[in-house]
């Protein structure tokens, strides 16, 4: 990747901020909020009940991935939170569970499109170079100055008079201009990088996927012969396999119990390590790195989670996660589980907790558990759905074997996935290093370079 000509700028001045330091001194340092308009358009409450619109929530917008997703609804059944219009032009920053870092800019025209009040909707006064001031107020220095802004522990929030306070920097119109054409062309290249590697990633998982779903649903043996097991979502299974109920395999049990806001702290001499959420929703089996504290006093009853427990995540935001399993493979001394979750312990003989795991992962029974979970705004999955959820089960010989095979085949496939990953991730902080030096002056983008840079790109 070339770059056009790249210099420091030769006067740099004090910019009296602790947090952007030194910036040329031809720059200026102002508020948000003397720059731009902040929430100036929203729904009223006399708008007709059948409008519909294109939603942005705080789940549709990921930290480092440009654009959003959107889910269209009419204002009779939306959340009363979809209030604030967004126009082309404009930047969206999350005010509420702001370690989440949703923050992006809205590109291109959408008809109709609100999003959630939990954003704060900036739009750019004119004399203001919009796509300079997007690159910058998604650029890791101002993302980090707002999560810094923000209080509360377990879950951090700010407010719109705030973000409005925080300094930006104004280089002249024309340097502006210069910077961020500078930046798309410099991202259109990195992003196609990540583009491809992302693909390359998704066609392993999914070849992943598909070999956990002959396996666990077929066996090995091709010469097997099936039988209807007189469940339709599943289909025929070898003949000698038998079916199940979870419940006949053993107990579900609760998660953490009777815990407030400051119980999660790992600074009290009685906190212990729970499984948190994302544990079970990143992971298929448990990681002992990813742990949080909660405080379990002597004699406090909770539940204790065991080797080859199986946990379960019965509360979520959306159907992608609900239900999703995973499996404790070590033994953790004096370890609970997040409220949110269930666990489930095995007592019948005979039965494979790492088969079971891969067999709950399979599409089928991902998506029959998928399909069992309610609601709008949080989906929940009722503790009878999951007892009474049908299994196959082969003889324990060929439950170990094919736990075994696919243990040893998916961690090679997870070892080419997490090297892409390694190389997604190292593009993705160049990503981020080119926006902070340059929208912060660290270096100086010449103007002449930008547009050669552009011509030969459009060739």
């Amino acid at each position: 990747m070339k770059n056009p000509k790249l210099t420091k700028y030769v006067n740099y001045k004090d910019s009296e901020i602790e947090w952007i330091g030194k910036v040329p001194s031809n720059w200026e340092v102002k508020r948000l909020k003397e720059i731009s308009e902040i929430n100036k358009r929203s729904l009223s409450e006399k708008t007709p009940a059948s409008y519909e619109f294109n939603y942005i929530d705080i789940g549709s917008v990921a930290y480092g991935e440009k654009g959003f997703t959107t889910e269209r609804m009419n204002f009779k059944e939306a959340p009363s939170r979809a209030k604030r219009i967004v126009k082309k032009g404009d930047i969206i920053i999350s005010t509420v569970r702001t370690y989440l870092k949703a923050i992006t800019s809205i590109d291109e025209d959408v008809s109709d499109l609100i999003c959630s009040t939990g954003f704060a909707v900036i739009s750019p006064n004119k004399g203001v170079f919009n796509k300079y001031y997007s690159y910058f107020i998604t650029s890791d220095i101002f993302v980090n100055e707002i999560c810094a802004q923000s209080k509360g522990v377990s879950y951090p929030a700010t407010n719109s008079s705030v973000i409005g306070d925080l300094f930006c920097l104004i280089p002249p119109y024309t340097e502006q201009k210069a910077i961020a054409d500078y930046l798309d062309v410099q991202l259109i290249q990195i992003d196609r990088k990540i583009d491809l590697l992302t693909q390359k990633a998704k066609h392993y998982n999914k070849l992943k996927l598909s070999l956990i779903d002959e396996t666990v649903m077929q066996g090995f043996d091709k010469n097997a012969i099936f039988k209807d097991c007189g469940i339709d979502w599943i289909g025929d299974i070898p003949n000698h396999w038998k079916i199940k109920r979870l419940k006949e395999l053993g107990f579900l049990y609760s998660g953490l119990s009777g815990k407030k806001g400051e119980d999660f702290t790992d600074e009290h001499k009685y906190s212990s390590n729970f499984i948190p959420f994302v544990n079970i929703a990143n992971n298929q089996f448990i990681s002992t790195n990813d742990m949080k504290k909660v405080v379990i006093y002597p004699n406090e009853k909770q539940n204790k989670v065991s080797k080859n427990d199986l946990f379960f995540l019965m509360s979520s935001e959306n159907h992608n996660d609900i239900g999703k399993s995973a499996l404790l493979k070590e033994e953790l001394p004096n370890t609970y589980l997040n409220s949110f979750c269930r666990g489930f312990r095995i007592t019948k003989k005979g039965i494979d907790p790492n088969f079971i795991n891969y067999l709950l992962t399979s599409q089928k029974y991902r998506n029959r558990i998928s399909v069992e979970g309610k609601g709008f705004t949080r989906i929940n999955l009722k503790i009878e759905k999951l007892n009474d959820l049908i299994l196959i089960i082969p003889p324990y010989s060929e439950q170990k074997a094919i736990s075994d095979y696919l243990d040893i085949k998916t961690a090679q496939i997870n070892l080419i996935v997490k090297t892409i990953h390694s190389q997604i991730s190292k593009l993705k902080e160049l990503r981020k290093n080119i926006i902070n030096d340059v929208v912060t002056g660290k270096i100086k983008v010449a103007e002449e370079g930008v547009k050669n840079e552009r011509t030969a790109l459009s060739r």
